[in-house]
């Protein structure tokens, strides 16, 4: 198995560094280097940056509209994008549902659907948790009743990440109740803009509204937004979550915020500390040994092979580590690591250091935020026990 880079995924990594820093712009990589707050604005305008480049659609193949890149390429594209502080793609749009109405969707569902993906013009909302069924996703209850041409969709999503800014969300429906639960579910596209369609903003500890609750009243659905057949969603929902599950492992965000910990540490006079640095250590060879799991994923890939059953692996070494470096951060900056007060951090209160750095801000709320990372995309325990089953038999 080889893991080194080709002369011209070498080329090809040149070239997507240079146009990185070409057209990103400075101000939203200084919020994503220093975890300032993004805006909708910074997050969608290098989305439709990136869409008129074609590249917003990075993993799709050319004949729907994408540059038919391979998985090393992909992950290059990835990695210098993280490297350079550009905005994490917020991936309910390009990297989760549109795979699904590639492979599962009527060519009339992709040519409506997939043109507004790829040039990052409508924003997409996820709409699987629910109070109750989280993890469990097979416990889904909002319900979808067919009434002629329409589907009636009445019920509740939780979680549902900004979810106040979504246009359009991709749902798991119950359209029955015979057998088991899983063979009930559909996958339900639905215009957040319809009557009955209403966002609650969940406000967190830090003043942040990232996720919300989404309430269900009479919605009228038209069928030709169901996505595959009905009852079969759960075939579907699968597939996403593949997609979901190795993008949470993000190995390439870790290596950024590694850099970050370190500048920290030097920051708060703790590089010196050799048990401290110590820690960073364990946590960069984690990291390493985390790429080099991703490495091996690409090079199954290039051969041909299947390697999704692997993906609940990616994620629980990837979630594992953004928790730990986020503690670490914690550790380093001590007391100026605390603050919750919303006004005091977009007054500039920890200031800049010296090179426009801001050491500390907003730590607190980026190690919160952070533990929910081994429970969302199916809880880090349920992982194990599907790695059991399917990697070691």
């Amino acid at each position: 198995m080889d893991l080194a880079f080709t002369p011209e995924e070498q080329a090809f990594r040149e070239e997507v560094r240079a146009w990185v820093r070409a057209h990103l712009p400075a101000h939203i990589a200084h919020k994503v280097h220093n975890a300032l707050r993004l805006t909708r604005e910074d997050m969608q305008g290098w989305a439709k940056i990136l869409g008129k480049k074609g590249w917003l659609a990075f993993g799709w193949p050319q004949q729907f509209g994408g540059p038919g890149w391979t998985a090393v390429q992909k992950h290059l594209f990835e990695e210098e994008c993280a490297l350079a502080g550009a905005p994490r793609i917020v991936p309910f749009g390009p990297v989760m549902v549109a795979p699904v109405i590639m492979a599962y969707g009527t060519p009339e569902q992709q040519q409506r659907f997939l043109p507004g993906i790829a040039s990052g013009e409508v924003w997409w909302s996820q709409g699987y948790s629910e109070p109750g069924s989280g993890s469990d996703l097979a416990s889904v209850k909002t319900r979808a009743e067919r009434v002629g041409d329409k589907y009636i969709v009445n019920g509740q999503k939780t979680w549902t990440t900004l979810g106040q800014y979504g246009e359009w969300m991709f749902n798991l429906v119950r359209t029955s109740n015979e057998g088991k639960p899983q063979t009930g579910i559909s996958f339900l596209l639905i215009d957040m803009k319809s009557p009955g369609v209403t966002v609650r903003p969940i406000k967190l500890l830090d003043g942040e509204c990232e996720v919300n609750e989404v309430f269900f009243d009479n919605v009228e659905v038209p069928v030709e937004n169901l996505v595959g057949e009905e009852n079969k969603g759960w075939t579907y929902a699968k597939h996403l979550l593949s997609h979901e599950r190795t993008n949470i492992a993000d190995v390439n965000r870790s290596k950024r915020e590694l850099e970050r910990l370190k500048r920290i540490a030097k920051t708060e006079g703790l590089w010196d500390d050799t048990r401290f640095r110590d820690q960073i250590a364990l946590l960069e060879v984690d990291i390493v040994a985390l790429e080099m799991l991703v490495l091996r994923v690409l090079s199954m890939e290039k051969s041909g092979k299947n390697p999704l059953d692997i993906a609940g692996l990616l994620k629980i070494k990837g979630s594992e580590i953004q928790q730990r470096y986020s503690e670490l951060m914690m550790l380093a900056a001590g007391p100026f690591a605390l603050p919750f007060i919303e006004e005091a951090m977009e007054a500039g209160w920890q200031g800049d250091f010296p090179g426009g750095v801001v050491a500390n801000a907003p730590l607190a709320s980026t190690y919160f935020n952070l533990r929910k990372t081994t429970i969302y995309g199916g809880s880090n325990e349920v992982q194990r026990n599907i790695v059991a089953q399917t990697v070691l038999g």
